[in-house]
């Protein structure tokens, strides 16, 4: 055993006990972080405007702060980005993170110098949670890939800008660096394809032992490795044996996984967003990842069926029940308030409390982490449609991740009224607008991860015969835009 792996066990055995200590102690933890929220705000733009000064409970938080998402809380983001001051959150950001935006392009989600240590502090714990819990640590000896996008930053009335993953790169920490790859300097090509062969050329002939990034990407990673070396990953990399990813469901790609590694190895599932890092895989036995109540960010829960009511009832930690599908609302240190990420989740454990991320609150598509939403899908058919004769009378989008050649792509089925001369340009034309709405989606088209969409054509009432054979033709029942899996697609298909 090495010094290295040795201190990192001791290290490991010390964050556990820390960490035990707040998730034993759940509900007092959350007070503390809601107190310490609400006093570090009350003189800000915000506290003001909701009278910080007169919350003492939750309670009364609930009754001052209502809900809101990006938009609703956009007047408040606009006056940051514009750089005021003490708008949301004492001072200003130290950052930007830049994500896709829901109905007017980018969305900037700050990031402050009291939220951005918990970011890097929790994906630290991961890997300490599992060497604490496995007793392995060789792997701190090799090299450790994280694929990221890149660290070059913008910078907007004075704060600095980019992709979260770029923006993190610039916090990995000393002992690690040595051991990290890619290069800085294969780290800042923007071209994904172009990026992912120099990381191949960079990497084949290392000792690699931990790999993690968001599996469409790692899948792209380890086909180039393949064809290169000719023979699968897990004997290109030996002691590769940890598998660290998050941002979208591992399962579908599992299967694909081992057999271009040749084997199976550990793997740790991270929860992290631009708005806060929630969760982390603590466990190789239990299910679920551990909620993160220490870490400056205060959650409330609404059940998901009764979100869209009038006035649904918001959970706090110590009232939440096993199964159930709650939508997340976070108040954080960086200024977010009653603020609702659109994800929902459900709890495998109250002892400690360990969730699943259990999709969305609307229907979306991010089989690949694109994170469609049915507004951009509706938008870019209209956008499509304009200045022509061509009319639609349903439709519905699906990711197709397996197909039989080719890339993966996203699969609209639509019935059309009166169709278009060319549906391979009309695909197109609303490709391009789906691009122009949704940079995660576009960053897959360039990178090669996926294809231009493909389009079914659907027969007249294909679409009612469809919610007929689901008992939901007519009345209040919709057919979803767009579904995260292929159970309409195979109606269809079929």
């Amino acid at each position: 055993m090495s010094i290295k792996s040795f201190a990192a066990k001791i290290f490991a055995k010390v964050v556990h006990n820390k960490t035990q200590a707040w998730a034993n102690n759940p509900v007092e933890t959350q007070q503390k972080v809601f107190q310490d929220l609400i006093n570090q705000a009350k003189d800000t733009v915000f506290g003001k405007d909701h009278h910080f000064e007169k919350i003492k409970t939750f309670q009364d938080f609930a009754h001052q702060v209502p809900i809101r998402d990006y938009e609703e809380l956009r007047p408040y983001i606009d006056r940051v980005v514009k750089g005021e001051e003490s708008i949301l959150w004492q001072g200003k950001p130290i950052y930007f993170a830049k994500t896709s935006g829901t109905t007017s392009g980018a969305k900037y989600i700050p990031l402050t110098k009291e939220s951005m240590p918990y970011h890097i502090e929790a994906a630290r714990n991961a890997i300490l949670s599992y060497i604490h819990e496995t007793g392995k640590a060789d792997f701190v000896d090799g090299k450790m890939i994280f694929l990221q996008g890149s660290p070059i930053l913008e910078e907007k009335n004075g704060i600095k800008l980019g992709r979260l993953s770029g923006i993190v790169a610039h916090f990995v920490p000393k002992y690690l660096q040595k051991n990290r790859m890619p290069s800085w300097e294969t780290n800042c090509i923007e071209d994904w394809e172009t990026k992912v062969d120099a990381i191949v050329e960079e990497t084949i002939n290392e000792n690699m032992s931990v790999i993690s990034g968001i599996p469409s990407w790692v899948q792209m990673y380890f086909e180039k490795l393949q064809e290169k070396g000719g023979k699968p990953v897990g004997e290109i990399f030996k002691n590769f044996n940890l598998f660290i990813y998050g941002g979208v469901n591992y399962e579908p790609y599992r299967a694909k996984f081992e057999k271009l590694i040749g084997r199976k190895v550990d793997s740790i599932e991270l929860f992290p967003a631009s708005e806060g890092f929630f969760a982390y895989q603590d466990s190789q036995k239990e299910k679920g990842m551990l909620l993160l109540l220490n870490s400056g960010i205060f959650y409330e829960f609404i059940k998901s069926d009764e979100f869209f009511t009038e006035n649904p009832r918001r959970y706090t930690i110590g009232e939440v029940e096993l199964g159930i599908n709650y939508v997340l609302l976070l108040s954080t240190n960086a200024g977010l308030w009653a603020y609702n990420i659109g994800d929902t989740v459900q709890f495998t454990s109250l002892k400690p409390y360990r969730v699943i991320v259990s999709g969305r609150i609307k229907h979306y598509i991010s089989a690949f982490g694109e994170h469609v939403i049915g507004k951009e899908v509706e938008s870019a058919l209209k956008e499509a449609m304009e200045n022509t004769t061509i009319s639609v009378n349903e439709f519905t989008v699906a990711p197709q991740i397996n197909p039989q050649s080719g890339l993966p792509y996203h699969e609209w089925f639509i019935e059309f009224e009166n169709e278009p001369e060319n549906l391979e340009e009309f695909a197109l034309k609303i490709d391009n607008a789906m691009r122009k709405q949704n940079v995660y989606y576009d960053d897959l088209i360039v990178g090669n991860v996926l294809r231009t969409l493909i389009i079914t054509k659907v027969s007249k009432n294909g679409f009612q015969d469809y919610m007929r054979s689901i008992g939901k033709l007519g009345g209040q029942n919709k057919l979803p835009r767009l579904s995260n899996d292929r159970k309409i697609a195979d109606f269809f298909t079929k």
